[in-house]
């Protein structure tokens, strides 16, 4: 692999490709093991495929703002990288698949030229910052969100706070109190909101904290109902904090922070927020409100006739906002299951710079929306878009379904979320067409119960699984309803209802439908629906679907296949592993201890301080494994060291293990503390790899190699 030495402005982020190049190569050597190297790339937005030898590689798109530039140069890359397709994610990311690994350092070095970054679009750390796409242009704002948005990607990308975390973190800005961006189902979601004190208008906003979907989906809860804007970044990174230290590390499936605001609740979880604050950069963090927005269209269209006029007014109706600013309008485009070709894109980036403002956003529904379009440009556009086949009316209605890829690339898809999606949408759209204008009712579908297509919010909602009969294996969904956004951060978790196979699932929806469209009161929501009905009602109307009797030969093979379904069983890459080698561990440590020495004579205490902290933790792990002893979080971890070391006598100084290392949160990060804690971190570190090279010393034979 070549150098891109030269090529980078950023010495950050020229150094982090380098350290990816570097890794690679020691991986393809079998210098680093393959669990260590799959937690380096998957924080650099690399993630295995189901088809082995290919990488998934996911594009940060913060609150999903692309310029057309930027739109281009991502499907150049799909183009010379990938396999030519664009997938917009539920998250606002876009993901390109099929690509070879030893290209990545080369392929994201081109992103990076055009500001675009795969940092953190995977692993165990903060995902990508999702908000309302129509923020700065929702009329019903308080104010423009994408600024504070911005903000909190900027201050935590490379942060050392949240680089080693037990499992992800998902942040969400919603623009008003309709809640879009979806704030109910985030570790932190913020709903902006003003308060009038004296003559002043202060801003700032509702904090959601602890929700999350995935097997087991849990509501968010009211951290605060007002939060001064100053006080975001430093209230994020104080949570941030706990989660780090005290959040489960040795169970994946409990690794989130839903899990542990359920364990300690949420008034000790804020408490230990408050602790964290001490130790912070600072304590009011000033939001750079200037966004800086490309040019606005000043030019006027000439009179134009649409190419098909019902369909353009029905588009009018579904796709066509009016903006708080007057004059103009936003168009949402719908995108069947979030792709579109590298072709497609560069067009559709064209047409974004003749008709609209140069700031398209990926929207959470994985459609695309162009601002500031004046009125006279709308025939115009619309026609345009109807040269590229995105068009469609029905934007974010029941006939635009959403479904992450599933089976066709991710290695937890169990039955297909593309394939029912496709057949559903297109049978709603024929069969039912006054739903085009029905936007509460949402149907959304995963290929597995992780809810990566969000089901587990849908009004009717899929998620892959499979059926056994006669010892054979049948794909299936599992059908879920009732669930939905409310207003103000609060949201209604769908219930599984019944499991019923894959090539029934059409069937399975025209019942709903019609069971809904002929029974349902005037007006009455799909989720108030539910409830009335309640879920056994919904349960014996399907039940009949669920008779395995008389199966048919068609479905034993799942949609867009040719075989007869096979269960996969592949390992999911999306939070990473835990990795508890113990050399690996000591050179993780010794890793964190170069950073923090940098840091420091880069004038970066606080963060100095952070990587010396996980020397700690790290050096401290290791030798808890050679006694086998786990630990289920950092903070369990640090207790046990004292209980199964005497931390005095291994380094001479006077105090506990666990009374130096918290010394974090009850300092100041200055010049100071931070060159002490560092010293101490270091001395730990010799001591304890002095120590382990004397217990291997001890078993070491003439026949064997040491003890690791």
């Amino acid at each position: 692999m070549k150098s891109f030495r030269t090529e980078l402005e950023d010495p950050v982020v020229e150094k982090d490709i380098l350290e990816l190049e570097k890794k690679i190569r020691q991986f393809h050597d079998l210098e680093i093991d393959e669990e260590k190297f799959r937690s380096l790339r998957l924080a650099r937005g690399i993630y295995g495929q189901r088809q082995p030898g290919v990488q998934m590689v996911r594009i940060k798109i913060p609150y999903g703002k692309l310029t057309a530039h930027q739109l281009k140069i991502i499907a150049d890359i799909a183009d010379e990288y990938a396999s030519g397709t664009l997938h917009a994610t539920t998250r606002q990311d876009i993901q390109i698949h099929y690509v070879s690994l030893d290209r990545t350092p080369e392929l994201w070095t081109k992103l990076e030229q055009s500001k675009i970054t795969l940092r953190e679009a995977c692993g165990n750390t903060v995902r990508n910052v999702t908000a309302s796409p129509i923020a700065g242009i929702d009329p019903e704002e308080a104010f423009d969100v994408s600024p504070y948005a911005q903000a909190t990607f900027e201050y935590f990308l490379r942060n050392p706070v949240c680089q080693d975390m037990g499992r992800k973190f998902k942040i969400s800005f919603s623009s008003s109190d309709s809640d879009s961006a979806m704030s109910f189902i985030h570790d932190l979601g913020f709903i902006p909101k003003i308060r009038i004190m004296g003559n002043r208008k202060i801003r700032g906003f509702k904090v959601l904290i602890g929700g999350g979907l995935g097997a087991q989906p849990f509501l968010a809860q009211i951290a605060t109902e007002f939060l001064e804007e100053d006080r975001l970044i430093p209230f994020i990174e104080s949570v941030l904090r706990v989660f780090d230290r005290y959040g489960e590390r040795a169970r994946r499936h409990k690794a989130r922070i839903k899990f542990l605001l359920a364990d300690i609740g949420l008034e000790e979880l804020l408490s230990l927020a408050r602790k964290e604050e001490t130790a912070l950069k600072t304590r009011k963090f000033e939001i750079d409100k200037d966004i800086q927005y490309a040019d606005i269209p000043g030019k006027k269209f000439p009179p134009a006739d649409p190419v098909d006029p019902v369909k353009y007014a029905l588009w009018l109706k579904t796709n066509v906002i009016s903006q708080k600013q007057p004059g103009y309008s936003a168009v949402f485009i719908k995108v069947p299951l979030g792709n579109i070709t590298s072709d497609t894109a560069r067009k559709l980036a064209d047409v974004a710079l003749e008709f609209a403002a140069d700031d398209i956003r990926i929207t959470i529904n994985q459609g695309y929306l162009f601002k500031y379009i004046r009125k006279s440009a709308l025939p115009h556009l619309f026609n345009a878009l109807a040269d590229l086949e995105l068009a469609e009316p029905g934007f974010d209605s029941t006939t635009d379904i959403t479904a992450c890829p599933g089976t066709d690339t991710c290695n937890l898809g169990i039955s297909s979320s593309t394939g029912v999606a496709r057949v559903l949408e297109k049978m709603i759209i024929e069969e039912y067409p006054q739903l085009i204008t029905n936007t509460d009712l949402k149907i959304k579908i995963s290929g597995c119960p992780n809810s990566c297509g969000q089901h587990g919010i849908a009004g009717i909602g899929f998620h892959g699984s499979s059926i056994k009969k006669d010892g054979q294996v049948l794909p299936a969904v599992q059908v879920l309803l009732g669930g939905g956004i409310l207003t103000d951060g609060n949201g209604k978790i769908a219930e599984k209802v019944i499991k019923i196979l894959s090539k029934r699932a059409p069937i399975g929806l025209r019942l709903l439908l019609d069971d809904y469209l002929t029974n349902k009161n005037d007006h009455e929501k799909y989720m108030e629906y539910y409830e009335r009905q309640s879920k056994n009602y919904f349960y014996q109307l399907l039940k009949p679907l669920n008779n395995l009797d008389s199966v048919e030969s068609s479905e034993f093979i799942d949609w867009d296949r040719q075989k007869s379904f096979e269960l996969h069983t592949g390992v999911g890459e999306c939070a990473g592993v835990i990795i508890d080698l113990v050399s690996t561990l000591f050179f993780e440590a010794e890793e964190k201890l170069e950073w923090a020495r940098e840091n420091f004579e880069s004038g970066k205490y606080a963060d100095s301080i952070y990587h010396a902290y996980n020397t700690f933790i790290h050096t401290a792990k290791a030798m808890l494994l050679t006694r086998d002893v786990t630990c289920n979080s950092q903070i369990s971890m640090i207790r046990q060291f004292d209980e199964n070391f005497d931390f005095q006598e291994i380094t001479g100084l006077t105090a506990s293990f666990a009374s130096t290392v918290l010394k974090i949160n009850e300092n100041e990060p200055g010049r100071e503390f931070a060159k002490q804690y560092i010293h101490e971190s270091e001395y730990f570190l010799n001591a304890i790899k002095s120590l382990r090279q004397e217990e291997v010393s001890e078993f070491k034979t003439p026949q064997n190699e040491p003890v690791r």
